[in-house]
């Protein structure tokens, strides 16, 4: 029951956060159902699935069936969003896609897999650890405190994306082999590289807001990492 659950959770945090370009999550919004990207997001679903479940007949159902009740979720979010709710309606959705991947599988309970052999829960689990530490956390911080965002300053384009998730990817390396020394270390470099931007500011918004971002990606990557290492400990007494 648990290696169905992370196959599906993994095919769903690679189709909705990895494999989905901001362009098309901007044309879902504006053309809503006329989009083509949402349909091409369906696809991409599909496919992960397929790929993840080993293109078995028995899962045929199980894969038509998440990705009917993902279209009609996304489609109904499209039309319910606003700028107002937007926060509240992504955890929502998530929350939902989440409980069809449990409620599939219990479907499927008892359940044995020809691809166990390669795809271990251990490496499942630590595929969607690294998936939840990069685009996921980026996304869910950026509807969390966008509100707060300062006015833009000439810098990389996605920059700031990148280095967050390569810091949150050390700290998650940093936990699993018991260093945490290490992430003291990576909080006073970061510290240093930003002490310029923090005294050239001219109020104490942007301050608050870099304050804001670095926690919050420390304590999800924090989390992230002691939820894996309960999980390879769960999958231990398993076995």
């Amino acid at each position: 029951m648990l290696i169905l659950t992370l196959k599906l959770l993994f095919a769903h945090l690679l189709g909705d956060f990895v494999l989905q370009p901001d362009h098309w999550v901007k044309s879902k919004r504006e053309s809503k159902i006329r989009s083509p990207f949402l349909y091409g997001h369906m696809l991409v679903h599909t496919a992960a699935l397929f790929l993840v479940l080993g293109f078995k007949e028995r899962y045929f159902i199980a894969i038509w069936l998440i990705i009917l009740l993902h279209f009609i979720i996304d489609t109904a979010k499209l039309y319910l969003l606003r700028k107002k709710n937007q926060r509240i309606l992504f955890f929502v959705d998530q929350l939902l896609h989440v409980l069809i991947i449990l409620a599939v599988t219990y479907l499927y309970y008892p359940d044995k897999l020809e691809w166990d052999t390669y795809l271990t829960p251990e490496l499942l689990a630590l595929g969607c650890a690294v998936l939840l530490l990069t685009s996921f956390s980026s996304i869910a911080m950026k509807v969390l405190i966008s509100k707060w965002k300062p006015k833009e300053e000439k810098a990389l384009k996605n920059a700031g994306k990148y280095i967050g998730m390569l810091e949150r990817l050390f700290i998650f390396g940093f936990i699993v082999i018991d260093f945490w020394q290490g992430i003291g270390f990576l909080l006073a470099a970061k510290s240093i590289f930003r002490f310029g931007d923090l005294t050239n500011a001219k109020d104490r918004n942007l301050t608050e807001y870099i304050l804001i971002g670095t926690l919050l990606s420390f304590g999800l990557a924090i989390l992230i990492a002691q939820g894996y290492l309960l999980l390879l400990d769960v999958l231990g007494r398993a076995v």
